[in-house]
Parts: C-alpha cells; structure tokens; sequence
C-alpha cells in the first residue's frame, strides 16, 4: 500500500512529555505560568514531572526500538536552549538534546526536530509575546543556536508546530497559554509566528541544515448548509484556521478574509516567510463543522459540531476520509508549488492497554491517506502522535493519546496493543 522509502515515525512535544521543569538550568515558560493559574488546568494538573522524558529518554528509545520506526519527532524547549529567551546558550540545555539526538542516531532513528512546541519563554511574554516582531527576531537567533549544535545529525527540521493552535487557542479564546481572549486582535500572532518560521528556515539553512519544513494543524471545513451565507461563513473560517498559515508559507500572500487584520507593514515580511521548503508538515485530528453567525455574534462564523461520526475520549470525531479530503484540497490549491508532504501528526485519545479502537482508527486513516496518494498526493510519511500517553494541555492527563501506557504514579512505561499493530505494521507484516 506504501512505497519503500516511505517513512514511519512518531511524534512528541517537549513540554508534554520531559518534566523536570526545575532541572537544567531551564527557564520559566508560558505553559508553567498558565498551568500554576487556578483553574485553568482539568484537575489542577500540571507538567512538573509529566513522562520524566528528560530522565528517562534512553528508555523511551529503546521503546522506538523495539517499534520499528524510522523517525522520531520531537521538539526542543526554548526556555532550557534560552531562559529568558534570548541571549547565550543554557549548556546544559543543549547537552541534553545533544545525547538525546546522539542516542537516536545510534539507535538507527532519524531524528526529527522541532524549535517550538508552544512553550514560550514567560520573559517574551512578558514582553509582548507573538503579539510583537522582536519576538520573531528571538526566535531567529534561537534557531541558529539549536542548528549549529545539532545541523549535523537532525535529517529534518519544523521551526513552528501548529502556529494555528498558538494564535486561537493561545491568544483568540484564551484556553491555552499564556490565556488572552483577544478574539480577531490574536491575528498578529499568527503573522508574527509566520515571520518567526521565515527567519528560522533561513537561519538553519545558513548552519547547514539538511531539510526544513513545517507543521501545520489542518482541518477541512463542513459548512451547514449549502447556503450562501453558510459557505461564507465556511470560507472565513478555512482562511483563519487552514489558509492564513499555508498561503504566505507556499505562495507569499495572505488570504483576503484576513488581510484587515493583519499588522501594519505585513507584506514587507511575504518574501521572508515564503523561503522555499523541501516538505509540508499536515497535522490532522478532525473536520470543523460552522454556519453563518446567529444575531449578536461578532465573530464572521459560528462553530458547530461535526455530528454523526464515533468520538474519541477526547470529543473528536473520528473522520478518516477527512484526511484525504484535505491532503487533495491541499493538492487542488497549490499544485506544483506544493512540497512533499508529511503527515506529521495524526492521533485520537482511548483508554486502555487493549486498544483496538485506536488501532482501527489508524487504519482507517492509513486507509484514507493511501486513497490520497492514488489521487496524486505526494506524501512521504507519516508520524503517529503520539509515542507515549502525556500532559495534554488544558486537559491535563485524561486524555491518552499514546502507543505506550504511562502509569503516572510510577511512571511505568506499558505498550498498548496498538503499539504492537505499528511494529507489524512498520515491519510488513500488519
């Protein structure tokens, strides 16, 4: 069903799995400012020790052993790179991703490195977060720090993940850290992100990086009704969720819905953030219903549910043929400029060891991605998120979304069932 060559790997985020907040010489991020803010996190939760990752990696790799997987994503922490953000490297911060990167490439593991995974360090935002440029420049000189210690083992680099979620959730809603409900005044977030992911690429590239890409969290977008006003209402939403992150990466321009929201001076960064990438990370979960906006509502669109689809323990419905359907809009918009493309996350949250429902939940989506591809998608691999049960952001520890159980109490690392469907899967025999 797949090519050889074609890549099998899973995914992680440093703040979701490492813990050891304290450890390292690492700084204060965002997510432990919002995580010790009351009532922010389900059941107080927060990422203290979360997987102990940072202690216990060589075990977690020694799991990617045994799965079979040819790559491993996982992402950096800013605030043990720079503390507060900016200024000289943390030593010990870069040791550690340095034997972390060592162990895999002895392990025969490519490894797969993203820059920022949301955990802003708190001094940024302090001092205006992705709401301002000097933090996209920070993020320039952060790259250039992590490439050049570790340009010569990394196969693959993703300066961003999900600039998206950041923007909504982050600064939009105020859900996420660092918890700012500013509705359309979020927008320059997502810009100033876009920037930040333009300087980066250039500044791996001038340490020698190998490839870079990005990943960005994707949705098809199910209007309502056939309706006039529905379909409007469907266009707003694709360009604040799926457009306003791909276009100015792929083509250098910016959808229309968004332009009035944009900061002033925008289109002199378009060249910048359109620096050609060798691939195109797609994040996929789930499609988002909407309609038009009922009376009162300022917002351009109204979320809806997408109904009729089983649901994960996380509220996702689980929708494989929306995978396809997005990867060949994908396709359908960009055409040639649109670079080999990665499924660099896809996952569902289910309790239990016996799990086959995540089982057939991937291979349903496998299902579906393999249909894309016979439709003239150029898709080279794909991540499972995630490795191992983890912190889930505002969700705390209830939803699961690993091949590996986490017994939080002691930190047992327990294989699911579905770990053991990918590695016969991975090795050809699934």
């Amino acid at each position: 069903m797949f090519p050889d060559g074609f890549v099998w790997g899973v995914s992680t985020s440093a703040y979701q799995i490492e813990g050891a907040t304290r450890e390292g010489g690492r700084g204060v991020s965002v997510w432990d400012t919002f995580c010790a803010t009351p009532d922010k996190i389900r059941n107080g939760d927060n990422a203290d020790i979360a997987c102990d990752h940072y202690n216990r990696f060589p075990e977690d790799i020694a799991l990617m052993s045994e799965l079979g997987v040819h790559a491993y994503r996982f992402s950096v922490a800013w605030p043990r790179i720079q503390p507060n953000g900016q200024g000289p490297a943390n030593p010990e911060g870069l040791d550690f991703y340095d034997r972390l990167v060592d162990a895999l490439c002895e392990a025969g593991i490519s490894p797969v490195t993203t820059l920022y995974h949301w955990d802003t360090p708190q001094a940024l935002e302090d001092a205006g977060g992705w709401l301002v440029k000097d933090t996209a420049e920070r993020f320039a000189e952060y790259a250039a720090i992590v490439g050049e210690r570790l340009a010569d083992r990394v196969n693959m680099w993703i300066p961003l993940n999900e600039p998206m979620v950041e923007t909504l959730f982050g600064y939009a809603l105020g859900e996420y850290a660092p918890g700012k409900a500013l509705l359309f005044d979020a927008m320059p977030a997502a810009h100033y992100q876009n920037l930040a992911h333009g300087f980066a690429v250039s500044a791996l590239r001038s340490v020698g990086a190998k490839a870079v890409g990005t990943a960005n969290n994707h949705s098809p977008v199910w209007p309502a009704t056939r309706s006039e006003q529905d379909l409007q209402a469907a266009a707003a939403l694709s360009a604040v969720i799926n457009w306003m992150y791909s276009d100015p990466m792929v083509k250098g321009s910016y959808p229309d819905e968004v332009i009035p929201y944009l900061p002033a001076g925008f289109a002199d960064d378009l060249a910048k953030i359109a620096a050609p990438l060798d691939f195109y990370g797609v994040n996929y979960y789930e499609p988002q219903g909407v309609a038009a906006p009922g009376e009162g509502n300022p917002m351009p669109f109204e979320l809806r549910p997408v109904d009729g689809y089983p649901l994960t323990t996380n509220d996702s419905p689980v929708v494989p043929d929306g995978l396809r359907e997005f990867l060949t809009t994908l396709k359908a918009r960009y055409g040639e400029q649109l670079p080999p493309v990665y499924i660099t996350e896809s996952g569902c949250s289910f309790d239990g060891i016996q799990d086959q429902q995540r089982i057939d939940y991937h291979t349903e989506h496998l299902a579906a991605l393999a249909k894309a591809m016979s439709e003239g998608v150029d898709v080279r691999g794909y991540f499972v998120w995630s490795l191992l049960d983890n912190f889930e952001w505002s969700k705390g520890y209830q939803p699961r979304f690993g091949l590996v159980h986490i017994d939080y109490e002691t930190l047992a690392r327990t294989p699911k069932d579905s770990f053991h469907w990918y590695r016969k899967l991975i090795g050809g025999v699934a």
